[in-house]
């Protein structure tokens, strides 16, 4: 699957941890894609939802990304490094 990542942002405080989100478009997709993204300061592993960026698009194209986030590490390291970068930038 290939990804272009379009924007990312990270923020942390000491209260909610990390909080970003990663827009991104995957090829052959209609609609571009965000994954908002939580780590709390005790959690050893990233939340993430996964939401259409602008308005609502195929539920199925959707369902698609979700799994192959969950199936390709190296995909989700891509989009949490994203993040992650963001913040290092601000």
């Amino acid at each position: 699957m290939n990804v272009q990542i379009l924007h990312a942002t990270m923020t942390h405080t000491k209260e909610d941890g990390h909080v970003g989100a990663v827009h991104f478009q995957v090829e052959g997709h209609p609609k571009p894609y965000e994954m908002a993204l939580h780590k709390s300061r005790k959690a050893k592993e990233w939340g993430y939802g996964l939401f259409f960026l602008a308005g609502s698009g195929d539920e199925d194209l959707l369902l698609e990304v979700e799994d192959e986030i969950e199936e390709n590490d190296e995909l989700y390291e891509q989009l949490v490094e994203a993040a992650l970068a963001a913040l290092v930038q601000e």
